[in-house]
């Protein structure tokens, strides 16, 4: 799949574009069973809350992971994911940079801060904000279940210096500092809530200012995220690297499959 150009255009405009019923329910249903797999799993890329319960899964679209599913390494390749990606990006060649889940448990799920997720990639030696990142839902996402919240055209603000945040969750993250986004908020349209059934999905800049709040219903709020950069643009070495279950270390250019791929590797 690939995007006209007026979506390209309403992409660099807004910094996002939502994609409704991106995936099917069997594919939903392939996710979601390897998802709950996963979280069985006891390793650094399965992180959990203060409560115990699992927070998020890194880097299961890797076969060398630990957390390693044909699944999710098949939807990074699928041309209704890799397509519009690599038409934003204005290239053929990508590779994923970083994939997760956020699994927020019912009632116990914490907030994401606002963020900008270059802020902190750019840490990782990657010189320039050629990347986005496509979300997938895998349950319904609600305004009471602590859904994601985009601020339209913010990333035209280019990269704003993060601090570091332990405060808001059990997961220490770089966030935008307050003064900042305040001021970002008086500047831009308002949030937008990214609601929406499972399979839906959203395409996002690298820089937009985007965060989450608390789960504050009685259903889990599962999403997958698959972020993406070109190859030109690739991690350079740098002193203190974090590890490589956050961070892409297989600069090699993602080849499409098959749109029925996902299924196929779940027979």
């Amino acid at each position: 799949m690939h995007l006209s150009a007026d979506r390209i255009a309403e992409f660099h405009a807004s910094g996002f574009l939502r994609f409704p019923g991106l995936l099917s329910a069997g594919e939903v249903a392939v996710l979601k069973a390897e998802l709950a797999r996963l979280c069985e799993l006891q390793g650094a890329e399965v992180v959990r809350e203060r409560t115990g319960t699992p927070r998020m899964v890194f880097r299961a679209h890797d076969p060398a992971s630990a957390t390693a599913s044909p699944a999710f390494a098949a939807l990074a390749c699928l041309p209704r994911v890799l397509g519009p990606a690599q038409d934003v990006l204005g290239s053929d060649r990508l590779y994923v940079h970083h994939s997760k889940s956020n699994v927020k448990a019912a009632i116990d799920g914490t907030p994401y801060q606002w963020h900008q997720d270059y802020g902190y990639w750019i840490f990782d030696g990657i010189a320039a904000p050629t990347m986005a990142t496509m979300m997938i839902m895998l349950d319904e996402a609600t305004e009471i279940g602590g859904c994601l919240y985009f601020l339209p055209g913010s990333h035209r603000y280019g990269r704003v210096e993060p601090e570091w945040d332990e405060r808001t969750s059990s997961y220490g993250t770089w966030i935008v500092p307050k003064a900042r986004m305040l001021e970002a908020m008086a500047q831009c349209p308002p949030p937008v809530a990214i609601t929406g059934q499972p399979g839906d999905g959203a395409l996002f800049h690298c820089n937009l200012f985007h965060g989450s709040g608390h789960n504050l219903s009685a259903n889990p709020r599962w999403h997958s995220y698959v972020a993406f950069n070109t190859v030109d643009n690739r991690a350079r070495p740098v002193e203190k690297p974090r590890p490589e279950w956050v961070r892409g270390t297989d600069f090699t250019p993602l080849a499409v499959v098959a749109d029925d791929a996902m299924l196929a590797r779940a027979r």
